[in-house]
């Protein structure tokens, strides 16, 4: 009967959980695929430079703060997005692109 009952509990808690997804924001042109990008809580975006120069994706904003680094084209970096708010993303060699990231509960 204890076994029956974790096995219940451990189905409950998995039940309310919800699956991280992983959305890819390419990187052609000096520009993001995307402007803005909705996701939720423990989601990751991964940031594909498909462009034949190098980049470097960063945000500064209290919600998530990173900084991938230069990379070249053809390489692809992660971010995996663990608090609700708003992210601003931009490329440290190209000013211009910039996108915005929500990032819900």
């Amino acid at each position: 009967m204890k076994n029956v009952f974790s096995v219940c509990l451990l189905a409950a808690a998995m039940a309310g959980q919800a699956f991280a997804a992983d959305v890819l924001i390419d990187q052609k042109d000096k520009q993001f695929s995307k402007k803005t990008l909705k996701v939720k809580v423990g989601d990751s975006v991964e940031f594909r430079n498909s462009d034949p120069f190098a980049h470097n994706i960063f945000s500064l904003s209290d919600t998530k703060a990173f900084d991938l680094g230069s990379y070249p084209q053809g390489q692809s970096k992660k971010v995996t997005f663990d608090k609700a708010g708003k992210v601003e993303v931009e490329c440290s060699i190209h000013p211009t692109m910039q996108m915005v990231i929500e990032v819900e509960k």
